[in-house]
């Protein structure tokens, strides 16, 4: 008995405290209105979590890198686990669980959510109930409706919470396919444009799908029930029904790949759009982080940009397996020789990944246009909220942002396979 007697009369009164980390939140200024239905893991820092957030019955928090801002709402609608991820100000989640996620100021997701790592939701945007998101990418004032699986997606546009982009409820992005691969991302609207906060919005139906690797313009509109499977390129287009040009069954040879020149087309521009997009955090966003809130959320968006940028490189890794795969299948089926449509782009593609995979990973880095970069830079008021600083910039510094960004995309896209290359 003696040495647990000694052992605690050797701690401070700080450790103590911290043995109970419901207590010591409650004494900062967080709102724990039923604190013995509050789990709080021990990697959990409680200095990480601002006075005036409420944690509702039910919360379940943990990770060490977890932080919360301040006016923030867990678990309004039921419990919530939130592990690992970073909360803005302002933000309100109903129920559900999230993993590895960020989520910006004033941005709510409703009940029954799963958001799985990878996942940055930027400011004001929302999801209603029972939303399903991974490796996605929500800018700001983008909405989902309910009942809505939305993995490997980024999705932007519109001007305001008024005026947004919005998918409807029942929608889904399918983004596995037969041959056993995800190098399906979808992109709706883009990166250089979209973080400008002045383009038209995007509108997918409910009850319908999009059938991944697709792009899709500005101020397109899908209709409702529409299954969608095509590129949408040009700016304010009304599709309805689908779009495919063999309705009638053909046969199908699981397994055995056929063109993949839209599929690597659309994989790199979806890559130079993340690394577009890491690098709007690191010189634009990292200029409104005075709050330690705004900082740990910039920290964590970083993270997920990595984290997105890596699973699409594995995505692509094991799309090279499968290709491998496939023409050991096609030789066996083609003795004299593969024709050179569709299967020399394959051969072109593997014979280049080991080389293009370094450029296009986490590691690297494509600073694009800097001088285009420091122009736009020197134009951005960082006395003035970010959602802000950005709507109030001339036309001309509009398009001067653009353009870099653009130039980053533009570059790593050159830089990849590009079919007309292959024989």
């Amino acid at each position: 008995m003696l040495l647990p007697s000694l052992l605690r009369a050797s701690v401070s009164p700080w450790f103590n405290l911290m043995g109970n980390r419901v207590t010591v939140l409650k004494a900062s200024g967080v709102i724990i209105p039923a604190p013995d239905q509050v789990y709080i893991a021990e990697d959990v820092d409680p200095g990480r979590i601002a006075p005036g957030s409420v944690l509702h019955p039910g919360t379940r928090l943990s990770g060490a890198n977890l932080a919360i801002g301040s006016g923030c709402a867990i678990g309004t609608d039921g419990p919530v686990a939130l592990n690992d991820s970073q909360l803005g100000s302002n933000v309100t989640l109903g129920s559900g669980s999230f993993a590895r996620c960020t989520i910006l100021d004033g941005a709510d997701v409703g009940p029954g959510a799963h958001i799985r790592p990878g996942c940055l939701l930027e400011e004001g945007s929302s999801c209603a109930h029972t939303v399903g998101l991974k490796q996605t990418v929500l800018m700001p004032h983008v909405v989902l409706g309910s009942l809505i699986n939305f993995c490997d997606c980024m999705m932007t546009g519109g001007t305001s919470r008024s005026n947004h982009s919005e998918v409807g409820s029942s929608y889904i992005h399918f983004n596995y396919t037969p041959h056993r691969d995800k190098a399906t991302a979808s992109l709706m609207g883009d990166v250089p444009n979209g973080v400008m906060l002045d383009r038209p919005p995007i509108f997918l139906g409910g009850q319908g799908g999009i059938v991944g690797p697709v792009r899709i313009a500005f101020g397109t509109v899908l209709a409702a029930g529409t299954i969608h499977r095509r590129d949408v390129l040009e700016s304010g287009m009304l599709i309805t029904g689908s779009a495919a040009p063999k309705a009638r069954p053909r046969p199908y040879q699981p397994g055995l790949y056929g063109d993949i020149s839209r599929v690597l087309r659309n994989n790199w521009i979806y890559l130079g759009n993340l690394h577009a997009l890491r690098e709007w955090y690191r010189h634009v966003r990292a200029r409104f982080t005075a709050e330690p809130s705004a900082r740990r959320c910039h920290a964590g968006a970083l993270l997920r940009l990595d984290e997105l940028i890596t699973e699409r490189i594995k995505q692509l890794d094991r799309l090279a397996l499968r290709l491998t795969e496939s023409l050991d299948r096609a030789r066996s089926e083609h003795p004299a020789g593969l024709p050179a449509t569709p299967f020399a782009l394959h051969e072109h593609f593997l014979a280049q990944w080991p080389d293009l995979k370094p450029q296009l990973g986490a590691a690297s880095t494509h600073p694009g246009d800097e001088a285009r970069r420091d122009a736009f830079l020197a134009a951005v008021n960082t006395g003035t909220p970010y959602l802000n600083a950005i709507k109030d910039l001339s036309a001309p510094t509009h398009s001067t942002g653009t353009e870099w960004l653009q130039t980053i995309v533009d570059r790593l896209t050159q830089n990849s396979v590009d079919p007309s290359t292959a024989r």
